[in-house]
């Protein structure tokens, strides 16, 4: 299913076992189930083939978008952004929440995107905040010390404030908005939250929601800073 471009390795795992999957019109929920190039693979009673051309895209996602191939409750998607350009099938390989923006990579390519969405690849993701109230001192400092809030724990790898109300922030894990919950329980709101960087990618002269092509020297790069354990 990775390699048809439905969606990564483990996501399409949660396909199989919900029960969306079918081959040769009997559904299959049980994970590892081997298939051939002669079975008709369906997923939510559509038919899906393996794409033979590779893509790796990066997208300056705007603000208000949701990283997720589709929305239930009729919210903006990401990737809706890249269908006029691309006629594969792509997905978001991580996450931005609805209400941040900049970079984010989408792909067809299951194995490239468990690579640098694993925890073990520590592949690094900068970000700028922008803060509606003056930062706390002291606040960068604890946050590459590590905050522990509801019984988890933060730590970025570097945090800069550039000014009295913006902040350069490193992550090489990245919970669940673990930005936004450091400055929260500062009680900081924040004014926008933007991903710069992931590896060794930059955001150039992207404008919001504009992408482009990563070169394939930008594939190995982000393959090469990926750790392997």
């Amino acid at each position: 299913m990775a390699r048809c471009g439905v969606a990564s390795r483990r996501a399409s795992e949660e396909i199989i076992t919900s029960g969306r999957v079918t081959v040769n019109g009997a559904s299959v929920t049980e994970l590892g189930t081997k298939v051939s190039e002669k079975d008709c693979v369906c997923v939510d009673g559509k038919q899906i083939f393996i794409e033979e051309k590779k893509r790796y895209v990066l997208l300056n996602k705007p603000s208000g978008y949701v990283c997720s191939l589709s929305d239930e409750k009729g919210r903006a998607v990401a990737s809706d952004l890249l269908k006029e350009a691309y006629t594969e099938r792509l997905y978001n390989v991580g996450r931005l929440d609805m209400f941040s923006s900049g970079l984010i990579i989408f792909t067809n390519d299951g194995e490239f995107a468990a690579r640098l969405s694993h925890p073990s690849a520590e592949l690094e993701k900068e970000y700028i905040v922008d803060s509606s109230s003056p930062l706390p001192r002291d606040l960068a400092e604890r946050f590459m010390d590590g905050i522990r809030i509801d019984n988890v724990f933060y730590k970025c790898k570097y945090a800069e404030e550039l000014n009295a109300r913006r902040m350069r922030v490193i992550l090489v894990e990245g919970k669940n908005r673990e930005i936004r919950r450091v400055f929260e329980s500062c009680e900081i709101g924040i004014k926008r939250l933007m991903r710069i960087r992931i590896g060794c990618v930059g955001v150039g002269d992207l404008q919001f929601g504009q992408f482009r092509d990563l070169s394939s020297e930008e594939v190995a790069a982000l393959l090469k800073l990926c750790r392997q354990r």
